[in-house]
């Protein structure tokens, strides 16, 4: 089966800033395929290009089949997209968007109630279903953006960081939601820069200045890509413990991670015993030093560390 998104070598330059640069990849049907980066990496001006909305300066891109940007419009008739500003209407009740982005769509009369009404049920809105957007909590209109996106049942769903600003337990019940609508055969590509929702994805990608760093499933990705290895540190000063680390030698990177540490080392085997004592000289008492599989944020992290490094020494 033809994938349902293919990108060969694409770039998007702006003036003489190169935003996307040269990168390759392909979306499998029927999974949620996540793009991951910090913000300013390119994630939102690679996903316009797959829209149609900016022309690529080179490369290629199919998307369900369709040469973007010359069929754009047979090809925007089966998907749905969901941006970061949630454009809903703030004065026209939930009901009212709902029949408004139907009515757009092309769905009338019985067909545009049944879609409306399965929407109203699969987002929870029933109850607000006459309440004006501009009330709305941003998780709700999280839910009705999305909704308003998928009335016309389109095979790919394109939502461009659909989370940012909406709180933790709202985050998770739409990511509930995307997999509901994945089981259903929907493609969902989204960006993302939250590491716990690129654990979520069944494949991804990770972006970083235009250029993709690394590709596959997050298993494989923290298997294969991961340089080192992560020592979880529980101490009673993590904020005292970073500077010494870092001065330890040993660390190609420390972060904290709420109460604990993780720093990244060569060999953790060889690394536990020395941080132990280097910790305990300075006066901090060190509950557990253990080695831990690497997290997504681990090895973005590391990711990050060796392209930022091996760009320094091409460029001195």
């Amino acid at each position: 089966m033809n994938p349902a998104i293919h990108v060969e070598a694409l770039v998007k330059r702006f003036g003489n800033f190169v935003a996307v640069n040269g990168i390759s990849f392909q979306v499998p049907r029927g999974t949620i395929f996540g793009f991951l980066g910090p913000n300013g990496a390119g994630k939102t001006t690679t996903i316009r290009m797959l829209l149609g909305l900016l022309v690529p300066t080179a490369g290629q891109i199919q998307v369900l089949g369709y040469s973007i940007p010359r069929e754009v419009q047979a090809m925007r008739q089966r998907t749905g997209y969901m941006s970061q500003k949630f454009s809903l209407y703030r004065d026209l009740t939930v009901s009212e968007n709902l029949d408004f982005y139907g009515t757009i769509y092309g769905l009338r009369g019985p067909r545009l109630r049944q879609r409306k009404a399965h929407i109203l049920e699969l987002t929870g809105l029933e109850e607000q279903r006459a309440t004006v957007v501009a009330e709305l909590s941003g998780g709700w209109k999280q839910r009705l953006a999305l909704g308003c996106a998928i009335l016309h049942e389109p095979e790919l769903l394109f939502l461009d960081e659909p989370t940012a600003g909406v709180d933790p337990a709202s985050r998770r019940s739409f990511w509930d939601l995307l997999y509901t609508l994945a089981e259903g055969g929907t493609t969902i590509f989204v960006t993302t820069h939250y590491m716990d929702e690129a654990e979520r994805c069944r494949e991804l990608a990770l972006i970083m200045d235009g250029q993709l760093v690394a590709q596959g499933a997050p298993d494989t990705i923290k298997r294969t890509a991961m340089h080192g290895e992560v020592l979880e540190i529980e101490c009673d000063a993590p904020a005292q413990a970073l500077p010494i680390l870092h001065a330890s030698g040993l660390c190609h990177e420390v972060a904290l991670y709420g109460a604990r540490l993780h720093a990244i080392v060569s060999s953790a085997a060889a690394s536990q015993d020395p941080l132990r004592r280097a910790l305990t000289q300075h006066g901090l008492q060190v509950y557990s030093l253990e080695p831990i599989p690497p997290s997504m944020e681990d090895v973005f992290i590391s990711l990050v560390r060796n392209t930022l490094k091996a760009r320094q020494e091409e460029n001195p």
